[in-house]
């Protein structure tokens, strides 16, 4: 019986160390992500910058913001 479970538990140590070789390095992959999220982010935001400043949207919506504010305080 005691044979049984040595055995066992060398192949378990063994698989273990099967499936733990095969695994590719994933050492700075968090970083990487993060690198690409950051690059997404800001591509959408020059696009949003340059869509804002070609049509001036932004400006026209401050100005209706403020412009309600004075109504409802003055």
């Amino acid at each position: 019986m005691l044979t049984i479970i040595t055995w066992a538990q060398s192949l378990a140590a063994w698989l273990t160390l099967a499936v733990r070789s095969r695994r590719p390095d994933q050492r700075g992959q968090a970083s990487a992500e993060y690198a690409l999220v950051l690059l997404g982010v800001a591509a959408i935001a020059l696009l949003v910058t340059a869509w804002a400043a070609r049509t001036n949207r932004i400006g026209r919506l401050l100005d209706a913001v403020m412009d309600q504010l004075m109504n409802r305080v003055g």
